[in-house]
């Protein structure tokens, strides 16, 4: 099942280690599947505090989160982002093809 990694930062460091962490996270994705849906990109806050940066990525499954999460390439860039900022990162999984509403 299609899974989605939901990641809120505000940035309390260094904006040039954060945007290298940012550089390098594209490569580290592809080889488990992953792929961005939402990068950085404008928005609108409807209730609640937002962070500076969001993204939204999809993986085709929970499993592949942990391989990605885990690998050597994206342990090797996660300390540029952990010392420079602020937020969460939240797995969800998708809704199967058959709960999914008609459009």
């Amino acid at each position: 099942m299609t899974a989605y990694v939901i990641a809120e930062a505000q940035l309390t460091g260094d904006a040039e280690e954060v945007a290298a962490y940012s550089t390098q996270l594209a490569s580290t994705l592809a080889p488990h599947g992953g792929r961005y849906l939402v990068r950085g990109a404008p928005r609108q806050v409807l209730e609640g505090e937002g962070q500076a940066f969001t993204g939204v990525i999809e993986f085709p499954s929970a499993e592949a989160v942990g391989r990605w999460y885990d690998s050597p390439a994206y342990r090797a860039i996660a300390p540029l982002r952990i010392r420079n900022t602020r937020g969460r990162i939240l797995v969800f999984d998708g809704v199967p093809a058959e709960e999914a509403p008609a459009s």
